[in-house]
């Protein structure tokens, strides 16, 4: 888990590199402009829902996202963390982007 203020890149680069890390990706950058909950996002990116909520729970448990209601119903925001260090996620999600293009 990231517990300081600033976010390191080897921590975030291995979340968005690894298996999962295309959704993960995909799901901070729609949660940047709305917060949403686990039901809507599995509807817009077109994924399972049973899969955005494993996403959604590794992004939380490592302090990129923080949840707000119950299980079903929990809205999901960027954390402070990440939204302070979101050039930090750009900067990785496009090095991954170019790789496998």
């Amino acid at each position: 888990m990231m517990s300081s203020d600033r976010l390191t890149k080897q921590p975030l680069f291995w979340l968005i590199i690894t298996n999962g890390g295309r959704t993960r990706a995909q799901i901070i950058k729609v949660l940047r402009k709305t917060p949403m909950n686990a039901n809507q996002l599995s509807s817009l990116l077109r994924l399972n829902y049973d899969k955005i909520k494993r996403e959604l729970a590794i992004l939380e448990k490592n302090q990129l996202l923080v949840s707000e209601g119950d299980y079903y119903s929990a809205t999901y925001y960027l954390s402070k963390l990440m939204a302070k260090n979101y050039r930090v996620f750009e900067e990785i999600a496009r090095a991954r982007d170019s790789f496998y293009s």
